[in-house]
């Protein structure tokens, strides 16, 4: 059986050196899953009344559903469990993914319980198909989850804001060519993760806002 963990990505050498690999670096850093669905899960309740001040209903959500999971991934690179913070290493994601969706669902009845704006409700369903079903691609796959994370919350806040927020969509090529200059993903991996993103998780959040708001 062939590994494809590390697929080789054609990139053209003067891409994969110097300011450009810094200028990737950057962009996957600044823009890495955690961080993304932070901020999504912060506006995600600016679609019910009350925002801002529903805010932290968001910020308790990305406790769990962000927080919790990198600060368990940061402890197993510490003792050298996992490779580094990004996961890099196929054969380590389905675990993680997993351990996430438990903390992800324990965050979902805690919101339940306080009584929080469905519209993080509404999110964090969204958010624990999709990493169910990462989890399930990761057992033979490595599809971007950076490319994923962005891809959906650009989408979904079009659709919550309105088209004067279109210009976001330049960062998903941004990032998706951050991963391939640092060999993270093939090309196929990087699209397959922004569509699977784009279309199927923010689909599937407006498809719950409209049957639960």
């Amino acid at each position: 059986m062939i590994d494809r963990t590390t697929e080789p990505v054609h990139t053209p050498p003067q891409l994969l050196g110097g300011p450009w690999r810094t200028v990737a670096r950057v962009l996957t850093e600044v823009f890495q899953p955690p961080i993304v669905v932070l901020v999504l899960l912060l506006i995600s309740p600016a679609i019910e009344s009350g925002f801002p001040g529903t805010m932290w209903f968001g910020l308790l959500g990305a406790l769990f559903v962000c927080v919790l999971p990198l600060a368990y991934v940061l402890v197993m690179v510490k003792l050298g469990r996992i490779t580094d913070h990004h996961v890099s290493d196929r054969r380590q994601r389905p675990a993680l993914l997993l351990m996430a969706l438990v903390s992800v669902v324990a965050g979902l009845f805690v919101l339940q319980l306080l009584g929080g704006p469905v519209s993080v409700s509404v999110m964090i369903i969204a958010l624990i198909g999709g990493i169910a079903v990462l989890a399930v691609v990761s057992a033979f796959w490595k599809m971007s989850g950076h490319a994923s994370a962005l891809a959906a919350a650009v989408v979904i806040a079009i659709l919550m804001f309105g088209p004067a927020w279109l210009p976001l969509l330049v960062l998903v090529p941004a990032v998706g060519w951050s991963r391939l200059v640092l060999r993270a993903h093939t090309l196929g991996q990087v699209i397959v993760g922004s569509l699977f993103g784009g279309i199927v998780i923010a689909g599937l959040w407006w498809l719950l806002r409209e049957l639960m708001l």
